[in-house]
Formats: C-alpha cells, sequence, structure tokens
C-alpha cells in the first residue's frame, strides 16, 4: 500500500522525495477520477448538443475592466489558503511526518500565507490590468452545458466531500459523538452514497437554474460517474483506506487469480490498522492486518470499469430520454448491493433487518432503476435547432 505519493516513488523507482508526501495517493486517484469524469461527461454532452438535446443560454459579460475589490480579495484568500497550508507543510516543523492531519487541522504558515495572497492578489491585478480598456465594454457569449462542466465538477467536489463526510458520521454515529469535530474534520471516513446524493441535489439546483435539461444532462453523466466509481476506488486500493472485506482465510480456489486479489493483508495501509510490520521503516505506516481479507475495492475497480464500458456502448443505442439513467442507478445499485456481502461495514437495524446503510441506498437506487425505465417513455423533452 501507498499512503501518499512519497512512499509509492520511493518504492517504485527509488526517488525519495519528501515534499512528495503531502499527495495523499486517495486524494490524488479521487481528483484524477473526477478529471476523467469531466472529460467523458464533455464529450457525451457535445454529442447531445448536436443533436439538438440542449441549447445555449446568453451571458453578458464585461470586457477591458480593471480588477474589481471582490476579485482582488477573491485571489487573495485563495492565495493566502494554499500558501498557510500546502507550502505552510514546508515550514512548520513536524508538518511532513504527518501532512495529512496537518491539512485538516488549525496549524499553518502565516507568513506564506500571506506572501502567496499577495501574490495571487497582485497577479490578478497585472492580469485585469494588462487587457485594460479606455472603455470596458459589454459582450453577449453563448454558454452551453459543456462550457459548464468545470462548474459542475467543483459543485459535484464540494457537495460531494460534504455529503460523503455526513453519512459517514451518521452511520457510525457512535464514534461521532465521542469526537464530533475530529470526526467532521478527519482526512479518512467518506460515504460513496452520501457524496452521490448531495452531489446530485447540488448539480440538480444548480442545472435548472439555467434551464438545462436534468433527464439528458443525467444521461450523459451516467457512463461518466460509473468510471470516476472505479478510479476513485483504485484510490481505496492503493491507500489501504479501510473500505476492505470480512477476513478471508480460505485458501484461493482459483488458479488463475493471485492470491493477493483473494486474501490480502493491506500492508503499510494509510489507516495503520492491524499489527506491526518486521523491519518497517515507513514511518507510522508500519501495520498490516493481522489475517487478510477480501480486496473488495479490487473487485469494484473490475466492475466498475466493466460497468463504464457497458453503459458507454449503450449511450449511443438508447435514445429514450432516461433510459440509460435508470441502467445506471440498477447497476450502480446491484454492483454495491453484491459487495456489501463481503465487505467490512456497520449494521443497521431496520424494520426488524440488520443491511448495512449501502444496502438500504442500494436498494432503492435498483427500485428508482427500475421505475424509471418504465416511466422514460412519458418523459417530455425538448428537440432545440442544431447549432450552427
Amino acid at each position: 500500500m501507498y499512503p501518499n505519493l512519497y512512499y509509492a516513488f520511493k518504492d517504485l523507482f527509488g526517488i525519495s522525495f519528501t515534499p512528495l508526501k503531502i499527495f495523499n495517493s486517495f486524494g490524488c486517484l479521487v481528483a484524477l477520477s473526477f478529471l476523467a469524469a469531466a472529460f467523458f461527461i464533455v464529450k457525451e454532452l457535445r454529442r447531445k448538443q448536436a443533436q439538438g438535446l440542449f441549447t445555449y443560454t446568453k451571458t453578458t459579460i464585461t470586457v477591458g475592466s480593471p480588477a474589481s475589490t471582490g476579485e482582488l480579495v477573491i485571489n487573495f484568500i485563495l492565495g493566502f489558503i494554499f500558501g498557510f497550508k500546502i507550502l505552510g507543510v514546508f515550514f512548520i516543523k513536524g508538518a511532513l511526518n504527518d501532512p495529512q492531519t496537518f491539512i485538516f487541522s488549525g496549524n499553518g504558515s502565516w507568513m506564506t500565507g500571506i506572501m502567496l495572497g499577495l501574490l495571487f492578489m497582485g497577479l490578478k491585478w497585472q492580469e485585469k490590468n494588462k487587457n485594460k480598456l479606455d472603455k470596458p465594454e459589454q459582450r453577449i457569449v453563448r454558454i452551453w452545458p459543456s462550457d459548464r462542466v468545470g462548474d459542475i465538477t467543483i459543485i459535484a467536489a464540494v457537495a460531494g466531500f460534504i455529503g460523503a463526510k455526513i453519512f459517514d458520521n451518521l452511520e457510525n454515529w457512535d464514534r461521532f459523538i465521542q469526537d464530533p469535530i475530529g470526526n467532521l474534520f478527519s482526512a479518512s471516513g467518506f460515504t460513496f452514497y452520501g457524496g452521490l446524493i448531495l452531489a446530485t441535489i447540488a448539480i440538480i439546483v444548480y442545472i435548472r437554474k439555467y434551464d438545462i435539461s436534468v433527464v439528458h444532462m443525467a444521461d450523459a453523466m451516467a457512463p461518466a460517474l460509473m468510471l470516476s466509481y472505479g478510479l476513485g476506488r483504485i484510490g481505496c486500493q492503493v491507500a489501504g483506506d479501510g473500505d476492505w472485506g470480512i477476513v478471508n482465510t480460505r485458501p484461493n480456489p482459483f488458479g488463475f487469480l493471485p492470491d493477493w486479489a483473494w486474501a490480502y493483508d493491506y500492508p503499510h495501509n494509510v489507516n495503520r490498522e492491524g499489527v506491526p510490520l518486521l523491519n518497517c521503516d515507513w514511518g507510522d505506516y508500519c501495520t498490516h492486518l493481522a489475517q487478510p481479507v477480501y480486496p473488495t475495492p479490487l473487485y469494484e475497480i473490475v466492475m466498475s470499469l466493466a460497468l463504464f464500458g457497458l453503459l458507454w456502448f449503450l449511450r449511443k443505442r438508447i435514445t429514450m430520454a432516461g433510459r440509460l439513467t435508470a441502467i445506471y442507478l440498477f447497476v450502480n445499485g446491484l454492483e454495491r448491493f453484491l459487495i456489501e456481502k463481503i465487505r467490512v461495514n456497520t449494521k443497521q437495524n431496520f424494520l426488524g433487518l440488520h443491511p448495512t446503510q449501502a444496502e438500504i441506498i442500494s436498494t432503492c437506487l435498483m427500485i428508482a432503476g427500475v421505475v424509471l425505465y418504465i416511466y422514460a417513455p412519458k418523459i417530455k423533452t425538448k428537440l432545440y435547432p442544431v447549432a450552427e
């Protein structure tokens, strides 16, 4: 396992570069999953725009005006945060020993924060001043849904992070009430479905503001969401973040399957769970699980990427609005429901049964998928003139 990029580069390439410790392996792969999703969403939105399923909105922009006070303040704040935390990790003694804890703490470097804040503010002023006109002009531009994917990605990331933390703490309420602040701001403890639900709500609110079809947007996003989930699970597997399965001490019955893909002990896991590793020089990451477990993130990677391929294949063949989203909801729920059978998770008390939170939500997703598939023919959508 590689808790951060420092250990990955050191182990794989023999490169020991201490600043890489600030880049958490899980976080980097989640960021990559968002970028990959954005790429495929843009491609699909442009295809649908060419079919007349979306239209543009007109926005008036001002060209040639100097930097406003608000722009300067925002850039100072962004620079300050980056300098206070990211650069601060190199100036605060001991921060590089546990950069993730440092990032989520209240500590930081005021000096680098203020300096970088002033730099960001100065660069914004210079940029605006360079393009300043004697008389600022107002221009009307067309903004297509594909042009808003950057905003959608940021909204999804922020809302997803908040939702994932909220649902994780709801699922582990006893742990949360023991240390509410610590659990809310810890670098671990995320629930995918919590992020998916809150991000979905936030995106719907955003796109409705611009009169973008929710059902067509959902169809455009469905394959990318499956891909993003699979790439995110690579982060879980690489970092060893606790999303593993139940104990598996049975012999490997599949001759073609490597033993580590059947049962794995997650050495150097980022959660620091298990028993000490002998002769380990990985700092705080010198533990492995006492008993091997099912590497469930690995199984989800394979299933999610396969389902992404299926949805990407079907996207041009299913033309009825909502049907692709329905299939996504069903297969997403089915995949997660099945993996929960061998995955470590907290049991809930629900109507006398004891399912996990993910089993409840995944069941709801499968039901929603079936209902949407049946209801899809009744969904009315607009067809717009194809853009020139």
